[in-house]
């Protein structure tokens, strides 16, 4: 089943998308939207397009578990989501990704505009990785 993750952000937003198989995850872009509802719309039509099946919203806990402004308000985007799409929307745990993509982007030389541009989009990728991987591990286990 194709799996759509989602890296929300307050102005650029990352997509990436899983084969059929749940192997792969590929980059799909990045959204330069700042009003949440029309970002929903949009992704929305990015789900469609792409036939996914299952949206994994990043979800920014602290590093000590807690839930802070940025998290909630990934979780009311989430909401508006699940109001607008067939198929489910499940929060991930996303710590770190984003201190991860920095990482990549660095190891492979990528800097000024070039990087604000993939940034999300690498976040979005490494969090439905992260995803994929979780799956692969416990098949049973429904999210």
């Amino acid at each position: 089943m194709k799996i759509l993750a989602v890296d929300y952000g307050d102005v650029r937003t990352g997509l990436a998308i899983s084969d059929n198989s749940e192997f792969l995850a590929s980059p799909v872009g990045t959204l330069t939207e700042r009003d949440p509802r029309r970002l929903a719309q949009k992704i929305s039509q990015t789900a469609q397009e792409h036939g996914a099946r299952l949206i994994v919203v990043g979800l920014p806990i602290n590093m000590n578990g807690t839930k802070g402004p940025r998290a909630e308000r990934c979780e009311e985007f989430a909401q508006m989501l699940r109001e607008l799409v067939d198929c489910p929307v499940e929060m991930w745990d996303e710590r770190s990704t984003t201190v991860t993509a920095h990482n990549i982007l660095n190891t492979t030389n990528v800097r000024g505009k070039a990087r604000k541009a993939v940034v999300d989009t690498v976040a979005a990728t490494i969090i439905l990785e992260s995803y994929l991987e979780y799956r692969r591990k416990n098949p049973q286990t429904e999210i």
